[in-house]
């Protein structure tokens, strides 16, 4: 097996210890245990809502509520359902990321025996009080989450090549395979109908679909310090202002080469879209330090080999940015 397809199963298999417990508001005993499991990377956390549900029946005040009334907080902060789980736990987890100075297999956090002595990320579930001001309100056919999932896969297409020709003329069957290939952990399956998205017929990849999350402390005021070409969007900050947990999401055309034709690294990425950040292409950043499946990326690394074997399933490069 060559080196991609090795790093990209072991990001496929690379999952995050997980500790549920039911909060004291929805609970109606006082020894209700935990729900463990080592959860999937690359999931979502609106796929456990189900299996939740079941498990706490018993200890839940108004057991007949709707498993899609339930919702996930750590520290006060919900987590967001179109947020993967990877992500999810790189921003707010507190865990501290592996340092590397190249992208190799062994960088990346997978399951083994090492794991058992890694803590589990504790967070909490609630039946009620639902924050709608903060999350999407899901739905018994998934229907919510399932085109949260789609849409963001089609925006990857359109700026990997340009055109959202790719996605669109996936056939329905290829479409419902990609879906039940990420809900069911079905690598071959997911890795049949996204080798389309990464080898279009007749293209060449153009441009990296990346985002960058950071957190308020680490972000340069809104205004002129972006350019008009870079989206930013904050996620969390509402009426009453910037809330527990809320990010500035930066988004670019980041091509996979330069004008001058040089490969594009990630130092030569972040330089581009948060130069008050990254005021070159190879000096780091001394506030904070860009992760991606709980690894420091290096500066150095290139954009279309991480496009290619680290992205998410919705084909984004989802970069959470960590204080040092």
């Amino acid at each position: 097996m060559d080196v991609t397809a090795l790093l990209r199963e072991r990001v496929w298999s690379a999952s995050i210890p997980l500790e549920i417990s039911l909060h004291t508001a929805d609970c109606a005993s006082y020894d209700a245990v935990p729900y463990l499991v080592h959860a999937p990377r690359l999931s979502y956390l609106a796929f456990l809502l189900p299996k939740l549900h079941a498990f706490f029946y018993t200890s839940l005040i108004y057991p007949d509520v709707s498993p899609t009334d339930a919702w996930l907080e750590y520290d006060h902060v919900p987590l967001k359902w179109h947020y993967p789980l990877g992500l999810l736990y790189d921003l707010y987890s507190g865990a501290e990321p592996a340092s590397s100075h190249d992208i190799s297999a062994e960088h990346v956090q997978v399951p083994s025996s090492e794991d058992e002595e890694t803590p589990p990320w504790k967070l909490t579930l609630h039946f009620s009080n639902y924050p709608k001001d903060q999350l999407v309100q899901l739905d018994a056919q998934e229907k919510h989450i399932h085109d949260l999932f789609i849409n963001n896969v089609k925006e990857a297409d359109f700026l990997r090549n340009g055109t959202g020709k790719t996605v669109m003329s996936l056939s329905k069957e290829d479409s419902e395979q990609l879906w039940e290939g990420v809900k069911q952990r079905d690598y071959r399956r997911f890795t049949r109908v996204n080798n389309k998205f990464l080898n279009p017929q007749g293209a060449t990849l153009r441009h990296v679909p990346m985002r960058l999350y950071l957190p308020h402390a680490a972000s340069p005021q809104a205004g002129n310090r972006f350019s008009s070409s870079i989206h930013v969007q904050e996620d969390g900050k509402g009426e009453k202002g910037v809330m527990p947990g809320s990010v500035r999401v930066v988004q670019g055309l980041v091509p996979l080469s330069s004008s001058s034709r040089q490969r594009q690294t990630v130092g030569m990425a972040l330089h581009t879209l948060l130069p008050n950040l990254f005021r070159n292409t190879r000096g780091p950043c001394l506030i904070a330090a860009p992760v991606l499946h709980g690894a420091i990326l290096p500066l150095d690394a290139g954009l279309e080999e991480l496009i290619r074997t680290t992205a998410y399933v919705d084909g984004w490069l989802h970069i959470a940015f960590v204080m040092l």
